[in-house]
């Protein structure tokens, strides 16, 4: 492998980060929205949100990113509306099923965080005559505090799991890697350098992730 093979995939990193980070903006605010719709049992939204966790968390990243790519083109309807400017972009495809993906498993860590809030604090919120409204915008991030460290967890599963997307033509790490491999038949070095990068990346996260939880759980340590 030479300079310009490892510079092709320190391209294919950015990309993956890149890929990571709209994916992990968009999920986390649909995870939100659904623990919310779940919490508050939002007529017919309620439903909605349980059929996507329900799709998502039941199939493969991998199947999901083929229908969301391959699936639309076959509707003639989708194909001459505006959205096939943006269903017919490879990144796009797998950006959305990445964050569906990362939102389903994202629902239910919030949901449980939520759920295990002690029954002392709600009685607390209640004995000072707080509504149901105030009293989830005192628990909801609370709960989601004590989310994060299982919340990082899914953030590294994401970033690992965008080397599927060079499964429908986007060049990140994996997407360079086999164009390399396919160039100079290195499998060993080739695949090493770019597990390398996973490894580094995902290295960083946690220490990241680490630090954030210290600071985010430090009322539970305070003495």
């Amino acid at each position: 492998m030479n300079q310009q093979h490892l510079w092709q995939l320190l391209e294919g990193l950015i990309t993956s980060i890149e890929l990571t980070a709209v994916s992990l903006f968009v999920g986390c605010l649909l995870a939100l929205l659904m623990t919310l719709t779940l919490i508050l049992r939002t007529p017919v939204v309620h439903w909605l949100s349980r059929g996507v966790i329900t799709l998502f968390t039941g199939t493969p990243l991998l199947v999901q990113i083929f229908l969301i790519y391959y699936g639309p083109g076959q509707f003639d309807a989708v194909r001459e509306s505006i959205f096939w400017d943006w269903l017919s972009q490879p990144w796009f495809c797998a950006m959305l099923a990445l964050a569906l993906n990362t939102a389903a498993y994202s629902t239910q860590l919030f949901k449980g965080a939520f759920n295990a809030i002690p029954p002392g604090q709600w009685h607390a919120c209640q004995a000072l005559g707080m509504g149901k409204k105030a009293t989830l915008g005192v628990l909801l991030p609370y709960a989601i505090r004590r989310a994060i460290p299982a919340y990082s967890n899914e953030v590294i599963l994401l970033f690992k799991g965008t080397s599927l997307a060079s499964t429908i033509t986007i060049m990140d790490i994996m997407g360079y890697a086999q164009r390399i491999n396919a160039q100079t038949y290195d499998t060993l070095v080739v695949f090493s350098v770019a597990g390398l990068f996973y490894l580094t990346v995902n290295g960083m996260l946690t220490i990241a992730f680490r630090q954030v939880e210290k600071k985010a759980l430090a009322f539970e340590t305070a003495r």
